[in-house]
């Protein structure tokens, strides 16, 4: 009896290695990968699951070398392509992930998916009336696509095409009803236009087809919430919770409600997924809320910073995009620090080019960690995610230089007048309001004098003005 020794085809074993890949199986899919190689498969086919491999091991820089390498052979590959566009728009190089998507889209001009892309890249280029002419022709060219649909009705509303948007997003939820993404994207949508009592309905139509999961009774929460239907709200919000238990996102909304014990400062993953998820929009959302806290601090530095006095640094606290940069651009600083928990308003503050360093942490850290100190610190609108304030007020003293300014801005907590006033309260939008003598307190017990309070309408929300507190604290005189 004679036996032949069995060896693998290069293609099942592409196929299996491919599928663990694409499964997130690393561990597995590594050793099938080195097998395969001994079989001399396809170079490029090769090179594209070798990237692939390396960028789940979180190895980005090998992952981008193969992929030049196998274009240096194989110029008008497009998987290579579009591989090296998905890569760099990743990494953050959105006009080299661009050019790559749009060689693609030369080599393969039939090519949905390079026109996805394409799309894709144009809208993180803000080029947003190219990338829904670019994701329109993907839609057309093959219609099967969910995500195609959704990239495109995000290109509408960032162009300005809000309707546009709105009708792309209902036709998909048509065609695929229980596709959660395209229900969630609706539901967003209705909420940056502000327009809850849609957000609301939206929501009730994807539970009503059994297509809700925590981030959508969550969403119905926050919307019932804004409108005042607190009770609905909480029944949202049990929902949610029961859906995502561990959830911080849902957590911190449900003690918002009221329904959970109140925490003492919303989770770092609640902030940063909120911010992550709102940058693009983070500054024309805030003027159409009439925001007012920039120009506030800028006014208050000009009365209690003296004009003699050479301002050597600043630290901005949770600085988000840049606006309280912008509003001090004209000021003679030596150094602009900015710190934020979110990456992506990390990037849009860079691009203003007006900080010299950008750290991407969380302020009670920041001040924790760091052995510098600075002339002036400010928190504009990023207090009200805390609610005890004695540790970050005792770290800005700490950080503080003798005869510096702390200027903050706070919501008010209103109290009344046949009950002791609470220190500080987590609202239903997730958010802490103060009441200004705690504020006073705390600062005190820290170490810091107070030099000015003032009470100041921040912005509106649904039509309301913020009530809210600016103050300015110093850590000795000048």
């Amino acid at each position: 009896m004679s036996t032949t020794a069995y060896r693998p085809d290069a293609a099942g074993l592409t196929s299996r290695t491919r599928a663990l890949i694409d499964g997130d199986r690393v561990v597995a899919a590594r050793p099938l990968l080195e097998a395969l190689r001994r079989l001399a498969p396809e170079p490029s086919e090769f090179a594209e699951l070798e990237a692939r491999l390396l960028v789940r091991e979180g190895r980005e820089p090998e992952a981008l070398a193969t992929l030049d390498g196998a274009l240096a052979r194989d110029s008008g590959n497009v998987r290579l392509l579009l591989d090296r566009s998905e890569l760099r728009l990743q990494r953050g190089d959105l006009h080299l992930g661009a050019d790559d998507a749009a060689a693609a889209v030369i080599a393969a001009p039939g090519d949905s998916v390079a026109k996805a892309v394409l799309g894709v890249a144009l809208i993180r280029l803000e080029r947003h009336e190219e990338a829904a002419i670019c994701l329109a022709e993907a839609v057309r060219g093959d219609p099967r696509h969910p995500g195609f649909r959704q990239a495109l009705a995000e290109a509408q509303e960032a162009g300005g095409d809000a309707a546009g948007a709105a009708e792309t997003l209902v036709e998909a939820i048509a065609r695929w009803p229980q596709h959660l993404p395209l229900r969630i994207a609706a539901i967003m949508a209705a909420m940056r236009a502000q327009d809850f009592a849609r957000a609301v309905d939206l929501a009730e139509a994807a539970r009503r087809a059994g297509a809700a999961d925590a981030c959508v009774f969550g969403l119905l929460g926050h919307a019932l919430s804004i409108l005042g239907r607190h009770a609905d709200a909480s029944e949202a919000y049990v929902e949610a919770l029961k859906l995502a238990p561990e959830d911080v996102y849902v957590r911190h909304l449900v003690r918002a409600s009221g329904l959970l014990p109140q925490s003492t400062r919303a989770p770092a993953a609640y902030v940063e997924a909120v911010f992550d998820g709102y940058a693009d929009r983070f500054e024309s959302h805030l003027i159409d809320l009439g925001y007012r806290v920039p120009g506030l601090i800028r006014n208050a530095l000009r009365a209690h910073w003296p004009d003699s006095v050479p301002i050597g640094s600043v630290l901005d606290l949770g600085c988000g995009t840049g606006l309280v940069a912008v509003a001090l651009s004209d000021f003679a600083i030596g150094r602009l620090t900015g710190v934020d928990l979110s990456s992506a308003m990390l990037a849009e503050a860079r691009a203003k080019g007006l900080y010299h360093d950008l750290v991407h942490a969380d302020l009670a850290d920041m001040l924790t960690d760091s052995s510098e100190r600075w002339d002036i610190i400010l928190a504009a609108d990023v207090l009200n995610y805390f609610g005890d304030l004695d540790a970050v007020l005792a770290g800005v003293a700490s950080r503080l230089r003798s005869g510096g300014r702390f200027v903050a801005s706070f919501e008010l907590l209103s109290c009344g007048d046949d009950a002791p006033c609470e220190n500080w309260r987590l609202h239903t939008q997730g958010r802490f309001a103060h009441a200004a003598a705690y504020v006073a307190g705390a600062a005190c017990a820290a170490g810091l004098q107070v030099v000015s309070f003032a009470e100041e309408s921040l912005r509106c929300e649904t039509g309301v003005a913020v009530n809210g507190l600016l103050a300015v604290f110093g850590r000795g005189a000048h």
